[in-house]
């Protein structure tokens, strides 16, 4: 019987980056003066959760090319919005270059990412992914909340 992969690699990282891109044109219209100070119901700021998305994604990737499991920090220093945006833009080349030092093999290898999950690569990849996704709708109720309109999340 012959298996179908639903999604190759590269495929997987085409479909990462569109949600990077929705996120950035998230990122874009949150309002400056909103982005660090507004919340709903205890939670943290859009500003605050970019900068977890900043300190996830791209360690977690050297972390799994350098075979190294420390444990992560989300101790950045965005002074504004555009500081955000800039380490985006940065990121998302990173992304790429860091995704294709990974093997196919190492793809469905355990490594203990961060020092704290322990699963396959492939599963390590997906938490960044789902996590950008969490976050990102965090971001589109506060738009909703401050009257503004989200970009269509069909639009990656």
């Amino acid at each position: 019987m012959k298996t179908a992969t639903f999604l190759n690699r590269d495929e997987f990282l085409n479909h990462w980056q569109g949600h990077r891109k929705l996120t950035r044109r998230t990122i874009e219209k949150f309002p400056e003066e909103e982005f660090f100070t507004f919340s709903i119901g205890g939670m943290r700021t859009f500003g605050e959760l970019v900068k977890e998305l900043l300190t996830i994604s791209v360690p977690g990737l050297e972390g799994i090319v350098n075979k190294d499991d420390k444990p992560f920090s989300h101790d950045i220093e965005l002074a504004d919005k555009a500081a955000a945006l800039k380490m985006w833009d940065e990121q998302t080349e990173q992304i790429n270059e860091l995704y294709n030092k990974i093997s196919d093999e190492e793809l469905y290898e355990t490594f203990n990412l961060f020092g704290q999950y322990k699963d396959q690569t492939n599963n390590n990849l997906m938490y960044f992914h789902d996590n950008e996704i969490h976050h990102r709708a965090q971001g589109f109720v506060y738009l909703r909340a401050l009257g503004i309109e989200p970009p269509f999340f069909w639009e990656r």
